[in-house]
């Protein structure tokens, strides 16, 4: 088969070129250690991202990947220079750049907005315990990331990457292909290099997809790891912030700086005896003798190919393959679908009353009638069928909605991981994370085509972590692996050895479109 020839939106000639000072494009966290080692400051880092944030993020590509920069960056960035004259870091992280998801909380004088207008005045002033926690590292706050309006939960015809604030999020391989989301901004962000690393977060998929879909390695940790204080809600029963990155070990050296009980968030009140160093086992990581369950979902051929090629990989560093048939799970997402809508109801509107006096909406009753007052911004695209849903349901306290966790819950974890695990004898199961980027369409909505691999770890709470496979026909793709209950070294060891022995990963090039070469003009 002829290969399509990407047209390019500009030469690579013509994207900006890295000026005198600091090298940023594709560096990972411990190159830029490196540089600020040899005399670079994190002032002049920090300001080579902004810069490259100006020249492609609104001109350029127009990636759109970031809703608004930190004023207070390079305040940050002179103090992390100061701590390293003393010789006082405060950790992995001081001084380097980080970007973080709109719907996370911080400090700095810039609002949080999950991608709403109706939360556009939401500057509150306070850090959501996973940034307070970057920050004892020394992290500086670069800015932050535009996402799916209201983390993708609105409704069910959405655009993904698409916020009312941000506008549409654009894919780096292919501008006129999908960011996913919810956390798109993070992924074209990262994988476009206007920060090292960022903050994600996922309900189900919302880390996972956008870092398959960009070329990134994401975690979506085991919940409880992190703290989802101070971050727009969802689901108390699935939302977790993640790490990505374009690297295992940057990932996993975010995601060091991630973890921690929070006396506010019960769900980590168990994660302390799971708290360790996640990078340092990387180092000896090994699959030989590892036994893998294996799935294989319905895919195109193409994807396929590729996810052979993976598990050849795999096999060659001496993993086990066994192969397993999927579960029959009826009505696994109906089940969700209610937990969502329930606990979307109950903790989006415990969150806005606790946003400053200058948020006007203060339940979803209250923005359901915004996004109506407003549907000329806010609603131009697709509506908000989710929302209305969620206005309906009946509470906590539902005996219904205790159901559907309590089914959510046999059939993602007993029926679900824990079985196929069991099944194989096996610690990690591994699956393509999803199909290849679909096209932005503003008529039809996302078309999710091909598998995806995201839905049981996210409902029963298991960690699952993607890593680039490479390139489908220029867009990238990504293979999955996913582990019980605390399984996230398990999880990240099998990643890096995966990643350091397929290499597979590719940088952006920018390209218009992947629709484009001789064979779509025929042969005369």
């Amino acid at each position: 088969m002829r290969a399509v020839v990407a047209a390019l939106v500009m030469s690579p000639a013509a994207l900006p070129a890295q000026q005198p000072g600091p090298i940023i494009e594709e560096q990972s966290i411990d190159a830029l250690r490196a540089q600020m080692a040899q005399g670079a400051s994190s002032v002049a880092i920090t300001q080579a991202y902004l810069a490259r944030i100006a020249a492609i993020d609104r001109t350029g590509p127009t990636l759109r990947a970031v809703i608004a920069t930190n004023p207070d960056a390079l305040a940050q960035a002179k103090a992390s220079d100061a701590r390293r004259r003393a010789g006082k870091p405060l950790g992995p992280l001081d001084g380097i750049p980080v970007l973080i998801k709109d719907n996370i909380e911080t400090k700095d004088p810039i609002a949080t907005t999950a991608g709403s207008l109706a939360l556009k005045d939401n500057v509150t002033g306070r850090d959501a315990p996973v940034v307070a926690a970057l920050r004892r590292q020394g992290a500086v706050i670069l800015g932050k990331t535009n996402l799916s309006e209201w983390a993708n939960i609105r409704s069910t015809h959405s655009i993904s990457g698409w916020s009312a604030v941000g506008g549409l999020v654009r894919n780096p391989y292919a501008l006129d292909r999908t960011s996913c989301g919810s956390s798109s901004g993070s992924g074209a962000a990262v994988a476009a290099s206007l920060a090292a690393v960022a903050i994600g977060t996922e309900t189900d998929g919302s880390v996972v997809c956008p870092s398959s879909m960009n070329g990134l390695v994401g975690l979506k940790p085991t919940l409880g790891m992190v703290s989802r204080t101070h971050v727009v809600p969802i689901s108390h029963s699935q939302d977790t912030p993640g790490p990505m990155a374009r690297s295992v070990r940057d990932a996993a050296l975010l995601f060091n700086a991630m973890v921690g009980v929070d006396p506010d968030d019960a769900a980590t009140r168990e994660s302390k005896a799971h708290i360790h160093d996640f990078v340092a086992p990387l180092a000896t990581a090994s699959l030989s003798g590892v036994r893998v369950a294996v799935l294989r979902p319905d895919m195109p051929e193409m994807l396929r190919t590729r996810y052979e090629a993976s598990l050849a990989v795999l096999k060659a560093q001496g993993a086990v393959l066994v192969d397993v048939d999927s579960p029959k799970l009826d009505g696994l997402g109906d089940a969700e679908s209610l937990v969502l809508q329930t606990e979307l109801k109950a903790d989006l509107d415990a969150y806005l009353t606790t946003t400053p006096k200058t948020v006007q909406t203060r339940t979803l009753d209250q923005v359901i009638a915004f996004d109506s007052a407003n549907a000329a911004t806010e609603m131009p695209f697709f509506l908000q069928e989710t929302f209305l849903a969620a206005a309906k349901t009946r509470g906590l306290a539902d005996a219904e909605y205790l159901g559907a966790r309590a089914k959510s819950l046999r059939l993602s974890r007993t029926e679900g991981i824990d079985a196929l695990l069991a099944k194989a004898q096996a610690t990690l199961i591994v699956a393509p994370t999803y199909g290849m980027p679909w096209l932005s369409d503003t008529v039809y909505g996302d078309t999710f085509n091909g598998p995806s691999a995201s839905e049981l770890p996210a409902i029963s709470g298991y960690p699952h972590l993607t890593v680039p496979m490479g390139l489908v026909r220029g867009v990238p793709v990504g293979l999955s692996f996913i582990a019980t209950r605390w399984g996230d070294q398990t999880v990240l060891n099998a990643g890096y050895v995966f990643e350091q022995a397929a290499k597979a990963r590719v940088a952006p090039r920018y390209l218009a479109t992947t629709d484009a070469g001789p064979g779509l003009a025929g042969t005369r």
